[in-house]
């Protein structure tokens, strides 16, 4: 079981990210990163992902509701294809569906008003990780 797990909400000019720790069941929003046309400075993503250290990568699958993909989802999966080959770090995608509408709602309740809804959802991947452990290879 991993013991650090690092979850990203890929877009195309911004990436909501998140820390958690399987130990305890955290889940910790992070700053949002910046894109450019869906690809990270990646010299900058390293450099977080070396602070934080993870076991695990979770990648968000954007799916459409009929469980079809679409060019972001194909987008999503060549990052996590390259975090992997990057880091040699396990990574797994996580479908998204309705993950950014439960973190608007979270910031609307109040939680994570901070936060930006992307990252919150970023946490969300995190947290039904520890319910659920499972995945899709990118």
């Amino acid at each position: 079981m991993p013991s650090m797990i690092m979850a990203f909400d890929f877009g195309t000019q911004k990436m909501g990210m998140a820390v958690g720790q399987s130990t305890i069941e955290s889940s910790n929003p992070l700053a949002l990163f910046p894109m450019k046309d869906g690809i990270p400075q990646w010299d900058q993503l390293l450099k977080i992902v070396k602070q934080w250290q993870p076991d695990l990568f979770l990648i968000g699958l954007p799916l459409n509701m009929d469980d079809s993909e679409s060019e972001l989802s194909a987008r999503a999966r060549k990052f996590a294809r390259r975090l992997r080959h990057q880091t040699n770090i396990d990574t797994w995608m996580v479908d998204e569906r309705l993950t950014t509408r439960e973190a608007r709602d979270l910031q609307d309740q109040g939680r994570g008003k901070k936060v930006a809804a992307d990252s919150l959802a970023a946490a969300l991947f995190i947290e039904s990780w520890y319910r659920e452990p499972y995945g899709i290879k990118p």
